[in-house]
């Protein structure tokens, strides 16, 4: 890159030499990643780049290839959707269908000209005064207010984690550990079971947010500047910054039972199997790693420490040499940080696309 110099201080731009290699697949990886977060902001070497790209002997024609067939089938698409509306009798539609601007929409799509294809945004629903906002698009409109529109895409960002059975699940554990604890009487004994069940589900959201068999625009989201490690990493977080505060509030609020573990002792076991899956994940995949981790927690964990008896002080006592103790605590943290380091070192893998 060269640095230039404005009157707001030393800025950064993409070089040619630079935008050839990025183009070729040749540049350090954090060259390539300081030229996809900086073109995010700059149109110039945007432009810089994606002429780099369109010149290349392989990815040139290719990309030709590939806008020619999306502009041909946007050519198409908003006209059999607003047909088909107009054929379920919205009127709407039949105006639509006639209007100068609708029949303007191919030649804009060719030229470049206007502002999107196929879409637009409007103001009011056309039903009164106080009707809301709605955004739409070529496939009619969607009926959400902007505001929401914003929130909805920043949950969907988060990860099908959040979406789906794995927070139902989440809810349905710590506020079950809550009702037995209290609404059936079973007091202290509640929380070292809450011990032994708390770091598979992190481990479980995260397999769940990420690859192949779990996110349906997984081939688009890999092929993002912000695709691979760095994607899975962010949707992680998003696991942990739910599933933390609730199973640790969750075990707080359950009676104490004298000599256990704290409300915080599964803190780095989890951790430490999260951070496993997404490491083996690397070799094998996430889901498999995800649940060979698992597996290996039920088998060299919790069956042991339920070999005594499902609950009551024998599960205490089976569960605490996992979870009590500085040195227990400190293996964990080691395990932890050793499977970040091998994390860090297969990052490239995650560049690619898992196979079934």
């Amino acid at each position: 890159m060269r640095r230039e110099r404005s009157g707001l201080g030393p800025d950064w731009h993409v070089g040619g030499e630079l935008a050839a290699r990025y183009a070729a697949g040749t540049a350090a990886e954090s060259d390539a990643w300081s030229l996809e977060k900086h073109v995010e902001a700059c149109g110039a070497c945007a432009a810089a780049v994606s002429s780099a790209v369109r010149a290349g002997p392989e990815t040139g024609p290719l990309l030709a290839g590939i806008r020619a067939a999306v502009l041909e089938r946007a050519d198409q698409e908003p006209r059999e959707s607003v047909g088909s509306r107009a054929y379920a009798g919205d009127p709407e539609a039949h105006e639509s269908a006639a209007s100068p601007a609708y029949a303007d929409t191919g030649t804009a799509a060719r030229t470049g000209a206007g502002p999107g294809i196929g879409t637009s945004t409007r103001t009011g629903t056309g039903t009164g005064p106080g009707a809301s906002p709605t955004t739409s698009t070529g496939a009619g409109t969607t009926g959400v207010p902007p505001r929401l529109s914003r929130a909805a895409r920043v949950v969907w960002a988060a990860g099908p984690a959040l979406r789906g059975a794995w927070l139902v699940a989440l809810v349905v554990v710590a506020l079950g550990a809550v009702a037995l604890s209290y609404g059936a009487g079973l007091g202290a004994s509640v929380r070292p079971l809450l011990l032994v069940t708390a770091p598979v589900l992190p481990l479980a959201g995260v397999a769940l947010s990420y690859g192949l068999h779990a996110d349906p625009l997984y081939e688009i989201a890999t092929s993002t500047p912000s695709g691979g490690l760095r994607l899975l990493l962010t949707r992680a977080a998003a696991v942990l910054a739910v599933s933390v505060p609730a199973l640790t509030l969750a075990g707080a609020v359950l009676p104490v039972a004298a000599g256990g573990p704290g409300a915080a002792a599964w803190l780095l076991p989890g951790l430490a199997l999260t951070i496993a899956a997404l490491a083996l994940g690397s070799f094998v995949g996430g889901r498999r790693g995800a649940a060979a981790v698992g597996a290996a927690w039920l088998a060299f964990v919790v069956a042991p420490a339920t070999a005594g008896g499902p609950a009551g002080a024998a599960l205490m006592a089976g569960a605490s040499p996992y979870f009590a103790g500085p040195a227990v605590q400190s293996g964990w943290a080691a395990g932890a940080a050793a499977c970040a380091l091998l994390l860090a070192a297969r990052r490239r893998s995650f560049d690619h696309l898992e196979t079934p």
